[in-house]
């Protein structure tokens, strides 16, 4: 299982002496010791609505967004990812969890033929500081980007402060990064996707989210994730999960993803949630499994089944 001590923490120099000791806790409490992540993505209420939630394929517990909470606390993850508003509603009954606040999020109703996307930053850090004085357990900060909008550049300058501000107040920092917009021809590019990853390194940020390049007659996917992942440099790189598939072809993804491609985890939603808790908790415990602790697909799969548990 990968370990890393204290002292192999590669704190960034715009972390101020004195929050240097805070970053390295949230940062070992993030990837549980191991440098790697486990980011349990709870985004998706404002960013898909009720879509991802409620119908056809979803577990009716799903609906209930507590639902979110419970998986965090009885499953094996890094950290859960959501708004300050829905995780101010549950951290109090939820203080073990480790909580990354999402900055800035917007709905999928406006689609790009109708307009670039732009997400707007919801608050300011300021925010997610009482709630840490308040003893919730935040270790980080989230933000998303639209590499190839026409507000670019607007994200790119709010992203760039909330990083030098969350490193001063020694919490770490995860960019969604997508290519997105009219400019953008085809945003699961293999190029498009390192050029994010090397962008999110040049932000400053602890960790880049990318969509898994698609595959080429060249490359498969997680071939081309190693570019990708050697462009971000010491910004770990982590692919989003996307849609609800089967078990075994998301893990042996995930597999790919770390062991070809040179991603240091995942950041994981729907695939997740999307199930009944008992099922939720397996799959985060074999995601973890992989991710954490460099189990082999089919030992995984096993955990996933219940016929093995893991946790650390």
């Amino acid at each position: 299982m990968p370990k890393i001590d204290r002292d192999q923490v590669k704190v960034p120099v715009d972390v101020p002496r004195d929050a240097r000791e805070t970053y390295i806790d949230n940062y070992m409490a993030a990837t549980r010791g191991t440098g790697r992540l486990m980011l349990f993505a709870c985004d998706q209420k404002v960013e898909h609505l009720n879509g991802d939630f409620y119908g056809e394929g979803i577990d009716p517990a799903d609906l209930d967004p507590e639902h979110l909470f419970k998986i965090g606390s009885e499953g094996v993850c890094g950290v859960l990812a959501g708004q300050r508003g829905l995780i101010a509603r549950y951290a109090a009954d939820y203080p073990e969890v480790n909580y990354l606040v999402k900055m800035n999020s917007k709905t999928n109703l406006v689609k790009t033929a109708q307009d670039d996307p732009y997400s707007p930053q919801l608050h300011d850090l300021q925010a997610v500081l009482a709630m840490r004085d308040e003893g919730v357990n935040v270790v980080g900060l989230g933000y998303t980007l639209y590499l190839g909008s026409e507000y670019e550049s607007t994200m790119l300058a709010e992203a760039g402060q909330l990083i030098a501000e969350a490193h001063e107040a020694g919490l770490v920092v995860v960019l969604w990064i997508y290519p997105r917009g009219k400019a953008v021809a085809d945003e699961k590019a293999p190029a498009l996707i390192a050029g994010a990853a090397g962008v999110a390194l040049c932000l400053g940020a602890d960790f880049v989210k990318v969509n898994p390049p698609k595959a080429t007659d060249e490359a498969t996917s997680a071939e081309s994730l190693k570019i990708a992942a050697t462009a971000a440099g010491r910004t770990g790189l982590v692919c989003a999960g996307g849609s609800t598939v089967d078990a075994q072809t998301f893990l042996t993804q995930l597999h790919d993803q770390i062991h070809i491609g040179g991603a240091c985890g995942n950041a994981t939603g729907r695939n997740i949630h999307q199930r009944s808790l008992d099922e939720a908790v397996r799959l985060t415990k074999a995601i973890s499994a992989i991710t954490l602790a460099d189990y082999d697909v089919d030992r995984a799969l096993k955990v996933f089944n219940g016929e093995e548990d893991f946790a650390l």
